[in-house]
């Protein structure tokens, strides 16, 4: 079904030619401080954990308390009086830098332990260049600072998994060096594990599972699957030994992975993970060389970045999704980022983009044919442009519109975790269209739907129904909001 004001859009907007103002990005004042793993932070700004020192504390088999003896009897040997407690670990871990020699004792103490040189870059201590999760780093480094991640992830390590995202320069930067030079011109590696192209399906297999779990029964559950799966199976193979052919492949089927972990992490409310994750997904998506993979997970960012208000950032993002993915670009992840930029725009008051963009989503919508997209893009159902232009033309107060693509919507085919996002959606507009018996049994419907799903978007979702279907204070809507309680009930 075509828009409701289809007809009235001409051209794409200039910024979606010309592709976005960087500059604005990398240097707008108040909140562009670099945070590096490591790095003593301004007071108004948080820090990154340190994923190094903790997986090296962990494998050297060392508590806080241990760790901070061991530094304190190392400095006494200098001749340097420390006094430091677990307290302090717990801050280095949390990417305070500690002062003066430390560091240096730190890599002792764990040097010995382990039976291994261990350099300041090893713990998350290094030059700050060397320290971020980028995609300019040398994909050795990379991938170890990656596995940090996921084994701290997986041993449910407070300071990782509640981390705030990150904005300005640090949110940007990943997205402007995946797009720009330099290009690894060798992926190639020499390890114990001889990877095979078995190893590689595998992967592929496996994100196809844990992305029908997600759909399914949400992304808390599935996450501690998908994160032990990266830390047993995907870390040795990227260690492992391959030509430069074979690697690229490793490293996309990596990437669709990890992607899949940062979705995970975003439907568990853990913002600063999920994002993390997503930019360890870039990376790998620009050693693979495939700018479609790349271009999928900055759609992830568009996504992350709509939700968290970030509404310029989310269209700029978007333009460097389809500029740099060019003609490589697949109809349906097309679709959808130009489906998100009409949605930022809306948020951000410019009628006339939004509406630009909702015709260009239309057009690319037509184009898609499922057996020529590739696995990451099945997301993009009939029905998701949709839902997608309602929410823009809803704010935009254009309801009638709105509640077009909202049944249409809902009258496409979704998995199960779509539909309910649908039916939200509907019953959101009805109410604000006045119609609160519609949207009560919409209501009953999405909160029938929603049983057995383990999301906290989900919930935030229902959440926000009902709190649409109290205020209408109608009886059909009350009762309605009572089911969605019930549905609310069921702990996560």
């Amino acid at each position: 079904m075509r828009g409701h004001f289809s007809q009235h859009a001409g051209p794409g907007p200039r910024a979606a030619r010309t592709g976005p103002r960087w500059g604005h990005f990398l240097h707008t004042p108040c909140e562009i401080t670099v945070h590096y793993p490591g790095r003593t932070e301004p007071a108004e700004g948080p820090m990154q954990p340190n994923t190094l020192l903790d997986a090296l504390l962990d494998e050297a088999g060392f508590s806080r308390a241990g760790l901070a003896t061991r530094v304190n009897r190392a400095g006494l040997a200098r001749g340097l009086p420390l006094r430091y407690e677990h307290t302090a670990v717990a801050r280095w871990l949390k990417g305070q830098r500690p002062r003066g020699q430390v560091p240096d004792l730190i890599c002792e103490v764990l040097a010995e332990r382990l039976g291994r040189p261990v350099a300041l870059g090893d713990i998350g201590l290094g030059a700050p260049g060397e320290q971020a999760d980028r995609p300019g780093t040398p994909l050795s480094g990379f991938v170890e600072r990656a596995a940090a991640l996921w084994r701290s992830d997986e041993q449910q390590r407070s300071h990782v998994i509640e981390a705030p995202a990150v904005t300005g320069t640090p949110a940007v930067m990943p997205v402007w060096e995946w797009e720009n030079p330099p290009e690894d011109a060798d992926v190639s590696r020499a390890g114990r594990t001889r990877v095979s192209l078995a190893d590689i399906t595998l992967l592929r297999t496996a994100r196809a599972h844990y992305e029908l779990m997600y759909r399914r029964c949400g992304g808390i559950a599935t996450r501690t699957r998908i994160v032990g799966f990266l830390n047993t199976e995907t870390a040795p193979l990227l260690r492992g030994s391959y030509n430069d052919a074979l690697g690229r492949q490793l490293h996309r089927a990596a990437g669709g992975l990890v992607a899949m972990a940062g979705i995970c992490a975003y439907d568990s409310d853990a913002h600063g993970l999920a994002q993390r994750y997503f930019h360890q997904a870039l990376r790998l998506a620009k050693a693979s060389g495939d700018r479609g993979l790349g271009a999928y997970v900055i759609a992830l960012l568009v996504n992350q970045s709509l939700f968290m208000a970030e509404y310029r950032q989310a269209v700029a993002f978007a333009e460097a999704a389809l500029r740099a993915a060019g003609t490589t670009i697949t109809p349906a992840l097309a679709c959808d980022l130009y489906a998100m930029q009409a949605k930022a725009y809306a948020h951000l008051g410019d009628g006339g983009a939004a509406l630009r963009c909702i015709r260009r989503a239309e057009r690319e919508a037509e184009r898609i044919h499922p057996g020529r997209e590739p696995d990451e893009t099945g997301y993009v159902q009939p029905g998701l442009v949709n839902v997608q232009v309602a929410e823009a033309l809803l704010s935009l107060g254009e309801l009638p519109a709105a509640h077009e693509h909202a049944a249409a919507a809902v009258g496409s085919p979704a998995h199960d975790r779509g539909r309910v996002h649908r039916l939200a959606m509907l019953c959101q507009i009805e109410l604000r269209r006045g119609d609160a018996e519609r949207a009560a049994r919409t209501a009953a419907a999405m909160a029938e739907q929603v049983r057995g799903m383990e999301s906290q978007r989900l919930r935030d979702r229902l959440r926000a129904v009902r709190e649409h279907l109290v205020a209408s204070g109608a009886p059909p809507a009350r009762a309605a909001a009572e089911l969605i309680d019930g549905a609310l009930r069921v702990p996560l």
